[in-house]
């Protein structure tokens, strides 16, 4: 767990946050091992910001990647030690599109690598997924 949790402190620093100021990180670790690095990039229209939870997953899904075990989030106001920072709805939703609620981890880190655990289900309890919607072949 130190391991991810330094790469989400190093992936932190790349944010790129010029009206919030407010930096975060992720490693998201795929069930075969890999990692993906992810940060939050702000634009000056906010709707058009992407966090750092949906950077990585994104990263991953677009070289083939769909499976995965946990996600390390750390995040905080930039010259600051990262603190404990959960996903937002919209990232927990992502999550739900490609993990299993009821295993996908989320660890929440902070810069002294301490960390809490939760399942996605914990952290979205009655999270929409695709089950109901049908989908055209």
């Amino acid at each position: 767990m130190e391991e991810l949790i330094a790469k989400a402190i190093d992936a932190r620093e790349k944010a790129y946050t010029p009206y919030s100021h407010f930096k975060v990180g992720v490693c998201l670790k795929a069930k075969n091992g890999e990692t993906f690095q992810g940060c939050n990039i702000e634009n000056s229209s906010y709707p058009a910001t992407n966090c750092a939870e949906r950077t990585a997953i994104f990263k991953a899904v677009s070289e083939g990647i769909t499976d995965f075990s946990c996600i390390v989030i750390v995040g905080g106001r930039e010259n600051e030690k990262p603190d404990f920072c959960p996903p937002c709805g919209v990232c927990r939703q992502v999550m739900m599109e490609f993990c299993d609620p009821e295993r996908f981890r989320i660890v929440l880190g902070k810069g002294d690598l301490s960390f809490r655990e939760y399942t996605l289900k914990e952290l979205l309890p009655l999270g929409f997924s695709g089950d109901g919607v049908e989908r055209k072949e």
